[in-house]
């Protein structure tokens, strides 16, 4: 990632409870062919890790876009961090039951799917805190009509990336809106994400231990380490995800 960041996010210590927020939402029926997984690492707001009977496979959710964080060349976007943020305090560690449309892959080899938690689609709940667009990329476009009602109220109320103007639109997200655009946003956007703070780079408590290389913290039996755990430091993190040495 390059240059630009987006406010900080705050996410929960405790586990995210999700409300319905709109009648649009939708719980997953018993006529639909849904797999289960369970989730094992959050990538960013729109894609994660997921394992599915013992195999390791990557999910990108369907008909939604979060700003980015992690995309080469591409600045980290507002409120890209805090829909990251937001998908890892509700789905990391969770099981979840994932819900096909048409296409089984993109060009990335990633799984296509809905997601679903509990009685809840979680593409849904991305799109009614205004935290993802809808994207269409067709043919994969089951619930597009469902989904676009829910990005009006969202962008109606401006909520996060509607609280910009002109920030996002039907091509993606304008990179040119500063850091002071982001820190301008509505407070009634606090109510629609996570309340406790990221964690920063590096605590007081991960300087205390020092590793020089991913060698020393595999022999102390402590890989892979999470920003913010004793030793971490972004030098071992060599692709910038918050995990090293993994």
């Amino acid at each position: 990632m390059a240059t630009t960041t987006s406010p900080s996010a705050t996410v929960a210590s405790a586990p995210v409870t999700i409300q319905p927020a709109s009648p649009l939402s939708m719980a997953p029926s018993t006529d639909k062919k849904l797999v289960d997984a369970h989730v094992t690492r959050v990538i960013d707001g729109d894609t994660f890790e997921v394992s599915i009977n013992g195999k390791k496979e990557t999910v990108r959710m369907i008909l939604v876009d979060t700003p980015e964080t992690k995309k080469p060349n591409t600045p980290i976007q507002p409120f890209g961090e805090e829909a990251s943020a937001f998908t890892k305090a509700t789905l990391e560690g969770k099981d979840v039951k994932l819900e096909r449309d048409v296409s089984e892959r993109d060009k990335y080899k990633r799984l296509l799917y809905y997601v679903y938690l509990g009685d809840k689609m979680f593409n849904e709940i991305l799109l009614e805190k205004g935290l993802a667009r809808v994207a269409t990329f067709p043919p994969d476009v089951k619930y597009v009509d469902q989904f676009r009602a829910i990005q009006k109220i969202a962008q109606e109320a401006k909520l996060g990336i509607w609280s910009l103007e002109n920030y996002a639109t039907d091509k993606g997200f304008d990179d040119s809106k500063s850091k002071k655009d982001a820190a301008d946003k509505p407070k009634e956007f606090e109510t629609h994400k996570p309340t406790s703070a990221v964690e920063p780079k590096e605590t007081p408590a991960a300087s205390s231990v020092h590793y020089n290389n991913c060698t020393e913290v595999k022999k102390a039996g402590k890989a892979p380490l999470h920003r913010g755990d004793p030793g971490y430091s972004s030098k071992l993190d060599r692709d910038n995800d918050g995990i090293a040495c993994e």
